[in-house]
C-alpha cells in the first residue's frame, strides 16, 4: 500500500538535502524553517535513524548520510513523476485557476468591479474567490494570493504594496438637510454608527477625536455599535446614521452617489495599508504572477 499521506515528508526531506538548510527548503515551500525541520524529524523518527548530519558554520547546515543518497535519488524521481502526472491530468486545454482570498466587504466594494478587466485580458485564466473575513493561511496553500489590509508585516508571507487607506465620514444622501448644507445642529441629531471590528495598530479614528475636529466637543449624541464593516456600510446606506468607515470600502458607492462624504477636506490617514500578500513559492505559477502583476498595475 502506497504511503502517501507522507508525501509533505519526503517533499521537506527532498527540498532540505538540496537546500542544505530548512531555511533554504522553507523559502521553496513557502513555510517556515521550524515547519520544515519538524516534517523532516517526522519522517527521521518514522524510518527509525536520522537522514541528515547537523553541523553549525555560522548558521546550521545539514547534509545527507551517506546511506540515503539512493533513496533521496528514488524520492527525487518520484516527485517529479508526480507533478507530471498532475499536468498530464489538467491537460493542455485545461483552464488555469487561481484562488483569491479577501474579506467579503473588500470582495464586494472593490475586487469584484475591477475583475471584468483581468478576465479581459487573460481569457484562459479563472479566478476564484475564497470570501473569507478571517485570515487565511496562505503559506500552507489555502489560497495562492490574498489581499488585505493590515501593518504588512505577516509573518510566513510576502508583501506587495497596492495603496494606503484613509477613513471617511460617510451618510446616505436621504439624510442630507434640503439645502445639502452640513451645520452643526444637523451633526448633532444624527446617529453616530461605530465600526467595532478591530483595527489593531491602524489608529483607526475615534468618533470623540473626529468631533472634535469639527467642533463639536463633549455634545452627546446617538450612538450605535456594530462588530462587522459589511453590517456598518449597509446600514448607513439605509440611512440609519452616519460613520466613519475605510474610504476604498465605500469608493464605489461614493463614485454612483449612493453615500455622499462629509467634510472631503478633513484628513483621517491611518497607518494600515492594503497589500497583495502570498506565500514564498506562489508566483512560481505564471497564472498568479499574472494576477499579481495585473493588481499592481490597475492600482498604480
Amino acid at each position: 500500500m502506497r504511503t502517501l499521506n507522507r508525501l509533505k515528508w519526503l517533499q521537506a526531506f527532498e527540498a532540505t538535502a538540496r537546500h542544505g538548510s530548512f531555511t533554504g527548503a522553507a523559502n521553496e515551500l513557502g513555510v517556515t524553517p521550524a515547519a520544515v525541520g519538524q516534517l523532516v524529524r517526522a519522517l527521521e523518527e518514522w524510518v527509525g535513524h536520522p537522514l541528515l548530519t547537523r553541523t553549525r558554520s555560522g548558521s546550521e547546515r545539514l547534509t545527507l548520510l551517506s546511506d540515503v543518497h539512493d533513496a533521496l535519488d528514488d524520492i527525487s524521481l518520484g516527485l517529479d513523476k508526480l507533478e507530471s502526472g498532475l499536468t498530464k491530468l489538467r491537460g493542455r486545454s485545461a483552464r488555469s485557476v487561481v484562488v483569491v482570498t479577501a474579506s467579503q466587504v473588500l470582495v464586494m466594494n472593490w475586487l469584484m468591479p475591477r475583475l471584468n478587466r483581468f478576465s479581459e485580458r487573460h481569457q484562459n485564466i479563472d479566478i476564484r474567490l475564497d470570501v473569507a473575513d478571517r485570515l487565511t493561511d496562505l503559506a500552507h496553500g489555502e489560497a495562492d494570493i490574498g489581499i488585505r489590509c493590515g501593518p504588512g508585516n505577516w509573518s510566513g508571507l510576502h508583501a506587495t504594496w497596492l495603496m494606503d487607506e484613509e477613513v471617511v465620514m460617510v451618510c446616505s444622501p436621504s439624510l442630507l438637510p434640503a439645502d445639502k448644507k452640513i451645520s452643526h445642529n444637523w451633526l448633532y441629531e444624527q446617529k453616530l454608527i461605530h465600526d467595532d471590528t478591530p483595527h489593531p495598530g491602524a489608529n483607526f479614528p475615534l468618533w470623540e477625536s473626529v468631533l472634535k475636529k469639527c467642533g463639536l466637543d463633549g455634545v452627546r449624541q446617538s450612538h450605535q455599535h456594530i462588530n462587522s464593516t459589511a453590517a456598518v456600510i449597509q446600514a448607513v446606506l439605509s440611512g440609519q446614521g452616519i460613520t466613519l468607515v475605510r474610504k476604498a470600502l465605500v469608493q464605489q458607492d461614493l463614485d454612483i452617489h449612493r453615500l455622499v462624504q462629509l467634510f472631503p477636506q478633513m484628513s483621517l490617514p491611518i497607518t494600515w495599508s492594503y497589500y497583495l500578500v502570498r506565500s514564498a513559492k506562489s508566483l512560481q505559477r505564471p497564472e498568479v504572477k499574472a494576477f499579481h502583476d495585473w493588481m499592481v498595475e490597475e492600482i498604480q
